[in-house]
């Protein structure tokens, strides 16, 4: 069974940076696309950012320009570089990929908190 785990949050105040990582068991991260997913307490799920296996990434819209997804697959590892930090960032951030209807895939999250 493949498994994802993340690392890489914490506390930081408004205007700093991130890295966060996200392992994978398997050579999921090189076939497969992979995403990054948000949760704030009492708000729905976002999806934050995509990256294909073929290097194409999307962002949405509020993190355009701030956040960058990227992979390393000798790695089997996805990244996601958050700069100019927002308070409005706080949430647990998630890995994921679905690489069929019958199969997703999700890290434990780790928690980012910004303060201002």
């Amino acid at each position: 069974q493949v498994q994802l785990v993340e690392s890489g949050g914490g506390l930081v105040q408004a205007g700093g940076s991130l890295r966060l990582s996200c392992q994978a068991s398997s050579w999921i991260v090189r076939f497969n696309a992979m995403n990054w997913h948000r949760q704030a307490p009492g708000k729905q799920r976002e999806l934050v950012a995509t990256i294909t296996s073929g290097g194409s990434t999307n962002y949405a819209d509020s993190v355009k320009g701030r956040f960058t997804i990227s992979r390393d697959n000798a790695k089997n590892t996805v990244y996601l570089q958050m700069n100019s930090l927002k308070p409005e960032d706080t949430a647990v951030y998630y890995c994921n990929s679905r690489p069929s209807s019958i199969s997703d895939y999700w890290g434990q999250g780790t928690q980012v908190t910004v303060s201002s």
